[in-house]
C-alpha cells in the first residue's frame, strides 16, 4: 500500500485547526478526514475558534508527517472517497525529422526526405493513483513529461492520441463531468490586470457557482477563500500588469488557484504553481494547496525542484525520466528506495535534489534511466504483492461518493443536492443571459479603469475628423467640388475601418484566459460573442457621433438632418462592420504584429476594389468578386447616394463643363463661342447656366445604379453580424484547449 499523509492538528495561525467546535478536543486530522472529510468551507468556518485558541504563538508545531506505510498492513482500513487511478498511460506525437548537412553534401546520389516524421515518445506506460487529501506530485527535469502527464489526467489529450485508461473511483470518467468536479490551474497566470483580487474572486464565484446560490452566500465564499488563500491585506489590490503596479508574484500565483477552486473541486490540477516564485512565496502556495487537499479534494500538481519544506507538505511524489517512471510513492521512501538501488542519500542532502541530479547522470550514459526504470518496476511489483495482502471493504462507487461530497456542501459547480448521475450535473452554472451579464459587467470594470485606451481611439477619431473638416471645408456644387466629395468619402469611409484595428490585441490579451474558462465550463462561447458585441455598440455609437458632428457641416454635406442621420448611421454600421471584422481576424491570428499587418493589408485590398480608384465597370471581370466582397464599398457607395441622389441639384453647368481639361484656360467668351457650336452640331441649347451633369450622372459614372442607399448600409449592418458569426466559429473549432 502507498504512503498514507498524517496531519497533525495545526495551530490557529494555519487556520486548519481540527478541533471539535463543542468539546475543544484535538482530533487525529487523518481520521477526521478519511471518515468524514470537511470540505474547505466548513474549515474555514472553523477559523474564529482556531484563533481563540489557548495555544501562544510560540508554542512548538509538531512537523507535516509522512507515515510510511509501504511494508505493513494499516489496522485501521482506509476509506478514500475518491480515488483517481491512471493505467499505461502512452502518449506520442509525430515530428518532422531535421535534415542534416551531410545528407546535402553526399557523395552518393541518394535522397533526403525532409518531410519523414517520426513517433516521438512523451509518455510511456505511466501509471498511478491519487487520493482524496493528499497532494501528489510530478517531478523531473524539463521535457522530462511533467506537464504532458497533467494533461493527461485533466483530459487535456485528445482520447484518439492518448493510450490507457483514467478513472475516478474504478469508473471511467467523462470529459463533461471532469469538467464539472475538476479545476485546472495553468503555469502562467491568465488574471485581468485592472480588477482587483476581491473581484477577480467574486466574478469567477458568478460563472461557477450555481444561480440558486444567492449572492450574500456568494460574497461569503468569496470572503472564506480570501482568507483562505491569505489575500486579506491585497484583497483590495488590483492584480497589476507591466504598467499598473499591482500584487506580488505569490499572491498573483494565489489568486490563479482561487479563481479555479471557488466551486470546492473534487479533483485540482496544476502546471507547475511554483514557477517563477522565491522559496517562500512557493511554500506558501504549496501549503494553500495542502488546506485544499485536506478539504476533501485531490491534488495532483507538476514541480520543478521542491524545497525541504515544500517536501514536507507533499504526500505521493512521481518522478519522470523522457516520459518514463523512475519512481513512484511516498517521499519518506526515497531513502530505501535509492538505497537498494544502490545509491544511498545522504543524510544531510535533500532528496529530490539527489534524486533529480542521479537522474540527469544516468541520462546522460549510453543506456540512460534504462536500470531505474526496470528496478521501479520491480519495486512496484513487491509493493503490489505486499498491498494485495490487506483486505479491506469495498469502495464507494463514483456515484455515491459525489452524491455524499455534495450532501456535505461541497460546491461542484451548480450541482443540485439531489445530484448524484453524472448526467444530472449541469454542463454549465448559470443560464445564458446571466453568463452574458456577468462577461460584460467584468470586461466593462476591466476597460474603465484603462479610459486611456478608449481615449486614444476618440483622438485619433477626433483629430481625423477636424483634419478633414478644414481639408475639405464648405465644398461647393463645381465639378471640382464634386470630385473633393467623392474624395473625402473615400478617406472618411477607410478611416473608420483603419480605427478599429485597436480591437485586435483585446482579444488576443484575453485569449488565454478566455480558453481557460471555456475548457472547463465557466461560461458558453456564445455568450462571451454576444457580451463583447453589446458592450461594443455604444462606443461605436459616441465615435460616430463624434466623426459625423465634426465633419458633415464643415464639410458642406448635402440632405440637411436627415441627411445627416443617414450619414451617422452609415458610419456606424461602418464601424460596427469593422470592428466584427477585426474581432474576427483576431480570433485566427495568435500574434499582435501579425494580426496588424493582416488587417492593414486586407483593409488597403478592399479600399482599392470599392470602386473609388476604379469603378465598377472598368473593374477586370476575374477582380469583380473582390469588388462586392469589399466592406469599404457599402457604406461608400451609400453616403455617396446619400449626397448626389438628387436630380435636380446640379454640379456642372455650362462653361464649367471644360474645367479639368486643357480649355479650362481659355477665356470665359471663347468658351461660350464653343458652347453655341457644339449647341448646334448637337442639336440643343447649351447656354453658360444650362445644367449638363447632374448627381444622377456622377452616380452613374461611379457604377452606383444596382443597390439603394439603405441596401448598402443594411448590408453593411450584416457584415458585422457575418464577422460576429465567424468569430464565434473560430473560438468554437479554434480554441480547443486539448492536445491532439
Amino acid at each position: 500500500m502507498s504512503a498514507i499523509p498524517t496531519t497533525a492538528p495545526k495551530m490557529a495561525d494555519d487556520k486548519l485547526s481540527l478541533l471539535d467546535t463543542n468539546t475543544m478536543n484535538p482530533k487525529p486530522a487523518r481520521s477526521s478526514k478519511l471518515h468524514n472529510s470537511p470540505t474547505l468551507g466548513e474549515l474555514l468556518k472553523r477559523v474564529e475558534d482556531a484563533q481563540s485558541d489557548t495555544s501562544g504563538p510560540n508554542s512548538p508545531r509538531p512537523p507535516h508527517r509522512v507515515l510510511d506505510l509501504t511494508y505493513a498492513c494499516s489496522s485501521v482500513p482506509p476509506s478514500y472517497p475518491f480515488v483517481l487511478s491512471f493505467n499505461n498511460l502512452t502518449y506520442s506525437v509525430k515530428v518532422r525529422q531535421k535534415m542534416s548537412l551531410s545528407s546535402c553534401f553526399s557523395k552518393n546520389n541518394t535522397t533526403f526526405d525532409n518531410s519523414t516524421l517520426i513517433s516521438k515518445v512523451l509518455l510511456n506506460d505511466i501509471s498511478g493513483e491519487a487520493r482524496e487529501g493528499e497532494i501528489m506530485a510530478v517531478l523531473g527535469a524539463s521535457g522530462s513529461g511533467k506537464s504532458t502527464l497533467i494533461d493527461a489526467l485533466a483530459d487535456r489529450i485528445s482520447k484518439e492520441s492518448l493510450k490507457g485508461s483514467v478513472t475516478l473511483n474504478g469508473e471511467v470518467l467523462e470529459s463533461r463531468l471532469l469538467k464539472v468536479i475538476s479545476a485546472y490551474v495553468m503555469q502562467d497566470d491568465l488574471l485581468f490586470p485592472m480588477l482587483t483580487v476581491e473581484e477577480t474572486l467574486m466574478f469567477s464565484a458568478e460563472f461557477r457557482l450555481p444561480r440558486s446560490l444567492s449572492r450574500s452566500k456568494k460574497k461569503a465564499r468569496v470572503q472564506a477563500l480570501i482568507d483562505q488563500l491569505g489575500l486579506r491585506n491585497a484583497a483590495k489590490t488590483v492584480i497589476g500588469d507591466e504598467g499598473h503596479r499591482g500584487v506580488s508574484g505569490g499572491e498573483r500565483r494565489r489568486v490563479s488557484i482561487g479563481i479555479d477552486i471557488i466551486h470546492d473541486p473534487i479533483v485540482l490540477f496544476l502546471d507547475e504553481p511554483t514557477s517563477g516564485l522565491d522559496s517562500t512565496s512557493a511554500f506558501m502556495v504549496v501549503k494553500v494547496l495542502q488546506r485544499i487537499a485536506q478539504s476533501g479534494s485531490i491534488v495532483i500538481m507538476s514541480i520543478h525542484q521542491p524545497s525541504y519544506r515544500i517536501l514536507s507538505l507533499l504526500d505521493r511524489l512521481i518522478f519522470l525520466s523522457h516520459g518514463q517512471t523512475v519512481y513512484s510513492g511516498s517521499p519518506t521512501s526515497l531513502p530505501r528506495f535509492f538505497a537498494e538501488f544502490g545509491h544511498p542519500i545522504p543524510e544531510k542532502d535533500n532528496r529530490t535534489e539527489f534524486a533529480l541530479d542521479l537522474i540527469r547522470e544516468l541520462e546522460e550514459d549510453p543506456e540512460g534511466t534504462k536500470s531505474l526504470v526496470e528496478f521501479n518496476k520491480t519495486w512496484q511489483a513487491k509493493k503490489t504483492e505486499r498491498n494485495n495482502n490487506c483486505h479491506y471493504g469495498p469502495k464507494l462507487s463514483l456515484k455515491d461518493a459525489i452524491s455524499a461530497s455534495i450532501s456535505r456542501g461541497k460546491l461542484v459547480s451548480g450541482a443540485p443536492n439531489n445530484s448524484t448521475l453524472a448526467s444530472s450535473v449541469p454542463t454549465f452554472a448559470n443560464p445564458f443571459w446571466i453568463e452574458i451579464m456577468v462577461v460584460a459587467k467584468r470586461s466593462l470594470t476591466n476597460s474603465s479603469r484603462m479610459p486611456e485606451l478608449f481615449g486614444i481611439r476618440l483622438g485619433a477619431v477626433l483629430v481625423t475628423g477636424i483634419i478633414l473638416a478644414t481639408m475639405f471645408w464648405q465644398l461647393d456644387n463645381s465639378p471640382r467640388g464634386a470630385q473633393e466629395r467623392l474624395g473625402f468619402f473615400a478617406f472618411a469611409m477607410s478611416t473608420t475601418f483603419y480605427t478599429c484595428a485597436e480591437a485586435i490585441p483585446v482579444f488576443l490579451q484575453e485569449r488565454y484566459i478566455f480558453m481557460r474558462e471555456t475548457a472547463y465550463n465557466a461560461y458558453r462561447r456564445s455568450s462571451y460573442v454576444l457580451a463583447h458585441s453589446l458592450i461594443s455598440i455604444p462606443s461605436l455609437i459616441f465615435l460616430s457621433f463624434t466623426f459625423a458632428a465634426t465633419t458633415f457641416w464643415a464639410v458642406g454635406l448635402a440632405g440637411g438632418l436627415q441627411g445627416f442621420f443617414f450619414f451617422l448611421f452609415t458610419i456606424f454600421a461602418a464601424f460596427w462592420a469593422g470592428s466584427s471584422f477585426v474581432t474576427f481576424l483576431s480570433g485566427v491570428v495568435s500574434h499582435v504584429m501579425l494580426g496588424y499587418t493582416v488587417v492593414v493589408a486586407i483593409l488597403a485590398y478592399f479600399l482599392l476594389f470599392s470602386g473609388f480608384f476604379i469603378s465598377r465597370d472598368r473593374i477586370p471581370p476575374y477582380w469583380l468578386w473582390f469588388h462586392y466582397l469589399s466592406l469599404v464599398k457599402y457604406p461608400y457607395e451609400g453616403v455617396l447616394q446619400n449626397e448626389f441622389d438628387d436630380p435636380v441639384k446640379c454640379f456642372v453647368r455650362g462653361v464649367q463643363l471644360f474645367d479639368n481639361t486643357p480649355l479650362g484656360m481659355v477665356p470665359n467668351s471663347l468658351k461660350v463661342d464653343l458652347l453655341k457650336s457644339m449647341s448646334k452640331t448637337l442639336g440643343m441649347n447649351i447656354t453658360s447656366t444650362t445644367c449638363v451633369t447632374t448627381g444622377l450622372d456622377i452616380l452613374k459614372q461611379q457604377g452606383i445604379t444596382d443597390i439603394s442607399k439603405w441596401g448598402c448600409v443594411w448590408i453593411t449592418v450584416a457584415w458585422g453580424f457575418f464577422f460576429r458569426i465567424m468569430f464565434y466559429v473560430t473560438l468554437l473549432f479554434g480554441s480547443k484547449n486539448k492536445r491532439s
